[in-house]
């Protein structure tokens, strides 16, 4: 029994072993899984079924459980045998470096695990000896695999390129995928050379489109949009580069729309998009930071990708008066990178911010003693931080401490300006002298090969040493210092004779020091001949836009000069117009002195009669006037003072009678009728109709 139980257990491990072999071709690997199973229960030490377990584990993508079946079975599963699969399961589980101590720990290194080596060296960002690893396998290899290696190859030179600032090499690689065009592209980023990047993403779109659209009859536009989004986040980050912001912004909110599945790509383009943000918009740069702290994103992105998304989180908490927050991020970056200047500059602005800049100036000068590789960038802005505070004396004080820049033209017109600011014209003469100085010095300190280059530049008597003496003679001479500039006009003259210029300057500086020595210099003038210009003086003088035009002169006899002065002054005198007078204007009476004045101001101004015909309103039955109630009324007799007579009536008062005119008149009673009236109205304004 015991025999043909063997048999059997034979037999079916045979057919199971088919099974095997059948799903494995077919890409079944779930149901080769299975098979695998039963041969392990059959044999559990079977170093073959084993490693087919391993297989379909990895194939299915259970990393994890495959890991944990090889460290399972270390005696059976060796590292010669299995190198390939445990280093391949830890690099697809993120654990890097215990990949690269696998291979490398490999006795034999296989095609299969050179290619996982240049992968590990990629992501451990080590890119001359990943770009080493794959130039060997294009050397030594020829499969189907070639075009891959190459697109690797192509995207460590775009690594270089843009992380570590290499000019990359020519590879000679056609770009025959739209892979090479976006990783040639990237490589023309990271140089700058930003027109000709943009081209190649273009290039690489259209082959895009073309493979898309040729493999699928079905594809629609989003799903061509969606396998296009790296190449237009590349082409936005270009125009944000380019300073075509609007249009970056677009472009990048178009792919967030899309929701493409690489969480690597939204993270970039929500930081970019918070770059552009800056302190505005800080509602949607916070809703944009979720995208960055995606599950995964640490894995996609490269170091110096994650810190500039880190640095503008500790902006962003800045810009949202998040203190604490901030704080807590730019300590955090801080102890990650000691020596980097960004964490340290956002801790010295959260406390600008908060008004605490002699805090903000002492942790700036902390770190500059603890760091003097990167004291100038510090020193820097500890000097604008004194600037703001009005401390102008104390910031030229730390700006001449930075030695290696004491000599730059940027740095001396800084001081300058400010030293004149606070009218210190002795510190700012100083300061000219000692860059001047320095120029005089560096020849000899030039035994260095390294410094030959720049030796060139900063040489005695270069463009630079000569415009530095230039400004100091004419800021000597404006400031009255002619003895003190006469050195600089001296160096000046030697260095360019012709400099009639500077020569005059020269001489002018002497005449006061030194007469006879101004006597000699002046020799040295070019003559008045030579300086003569050919110009016509009259043609000139009368020509457009000349402010004075001489008259030819020419003799002139008695009559026609006595002519000539006639019409002068005739031209000299200017006629008056004659004003015009009223209509009834009366030659015998006075014009009322007060005319001129507006008629409110008037002496005999009254104010205007409101309300006369007001009283009459209303009396009387519906239909009845008051036309001839003055005729009628028997009260009114001669002695009365007459009424004003109506326009156009033929009553008219005679022109010898003494009475007053009516608009001469003072009306009797006319204020306590005007208060009267007043007292009416203000009765019924308080209510009624």
């Amino acid at each position: 029994k015991m025999a043909s139980g063997a048999a059997s257990g034979a037999g079916s491990a045979a057919a199971l072993w088919s099974e095997v072999n059948r799903c494995g071709q077919n890409g079944d690997y779930a149901r080769a899984l299975k098979s695998v199973n039963k041969i392990l229960q059959i044999s559990k030490d079977d170093v073959t079924a084993l490693q087919c377990k391993v297989v379909c584990l990895i194939q299915n993508g259970n990393f994890k459980e495959a890991l944990g079946v090889i460290n399972t079975h270390t005696k059976v599963l060796t590292s010669d045998v299995i190198a390939f699969e445990k280093a391949y399961c830890e690099y697809r589980l993120n654990r890097i470096e215990s990949a690269l101590k696998t291979i490398q720990s490999a006795s034999q290194q296989t095609d299969k695990l050179k290619e996982l080596y240049g992968q590990v060296l990629y992501r451990l960002e080590r890119y001359d000896e990943c770009l080493a690893a794959y130039r060997d396998l294009i050397r030594n290899s020829q499969d189907e695999y070639e075009e891959e290696r190459k697109t690797n190859l192509s995207a460590v030179v775009a690594a270089q390129s843009t992380w570590e600032k290499v000019k990359p090499e020519d590879m000679g690689l056609r770009e025959a995928t739209y892979e090479l065009c976006y990783n040639s592209a990237c490589a023309l980023i990271g140089q700058g050379k930003l027109n000709e990047a943009m081209k190649k993403l273009q290039k690489a779109e259209g082959k895009k489109n073309g493979v898309l659209k040729g493999k699928l009859d079905d594809v629609t536009e989003e799903d061509i949009e969606a396998e296009l989004a790296i190449i237009h986040g590349q082409m936005a980050y270009i125009m944000q580069l380019q300073g075509r912001t609007e249009d970056a912004l677009q472009l990048y909110n178009q792919i967030i729309k899309l929701k493409p599945t690489d969480v690597g790509l939204l993270a970039v383009i929500a930081n970019n998009i918070i770059t552009i943000n800056k302190d505005q918009n800080v509602f949607d740069s916070k809703k944009k930071v979720k995208l960055t702290n995606a599950e995964g994103v640490e894995h996609k992105l490269s170091k110096k990708q994650l810190q500039a998304i880190e640095f503008n989180k500790a902006l962003l908490a800045m810009y949202t008066n998040q203190a604490d927050q901030c704080r807590k991020l730019s300590a955090s970056l801080q102890s990650q990178s000691p020596e980097h200047l960004l964490p340290v500059l956002i801790q010295a602005a959260q406390l600008c911010r908060e008004k605490q800049h002699a805090k903000a100036v002492t942790l700036l000068q902390d770190f500059a003693d603890q760091h003097p590789a990167n004291a100038a960038e510090i020193k820097l802005t500890m000097a604008q931080l004194k600037i703001a505070q009005g401390s102008v004396t104390k910031a030229c004080m730390i700006l001449r401490s930075i030695e290696e820049l004491q000599h730059k033209p940027g740095m001396v017109s800084a001081l300058v300006t400010m030293y004149s600011h606070e009218e210190d014209i002795d510190s700012a003469i100083e300061v000219f002298t000692q860059a001047i100085q320095w120029y005089q010095q560096f020849q000899a300190n030039c035994d260095n090969e390294e410094l030959i280059i720049t030796a060139v530049y900063f040489q005695p008597k270069s463009p630079v040493h000569l415009s530095l003496i230039r400004e100091a003679a004419n800021f000597k001479l404006k400031h009255g210092r002619k003895k003190e500039a006469i050195s600089d006009l001296e160096e000046l003259w030697k260095q360019n004779p012709k400099d009639v210029h500077t020569l005059a300057q020269l001489i002018s500086a002497y005449s006061l020091v030194d007469p006879e020595k101004a006597k000699v210099l002046s020799k040295h003038l070019p003559s008045s001949d030579t300086l003569s210009l050919k110009v016509d003086v009259d043609a000139l003088e009368n020509s457009h836009g000349a402010t004075y035009v001489r008259k030819k002169a020419g003799k002139l006899t008695g009559d026609s000069q006595q002519k000539e002065q006639g019409q002068g002054d005739v031209k000299k005198k200017k006629k008056k117009k004659k004003g015009k007078l009223p209509k009834n204007y009366d030659p015998k009476v006075t014009p009322d002195p007060e005319r001129w004045l507006p008629m409110r101001e008037r002496s005999y101004y009254r104010g205007r009669k409101k309300g006369k015909k007001k009283d009459q309103v209303g009396k009387g039955t519906q239909g009845s006037t008051t036309a001839g109630s003055s005729e009628l009324d028997a009260s009114r007799t001669a002695s009365s003072p007459p009424t004003s007579p109506r326009p156009g009536s033929a009553a008219a008062v005679p022109a010898t009678s003494n009475v007053i005119p009516p608009r001469h008149q003072k009306p009797a009673g006319a204020p306590a009728t005007k208060k009267k009236q007043q007292q009416k109205k203000k009765k019924g304004s308080k209510g009624g109709w």
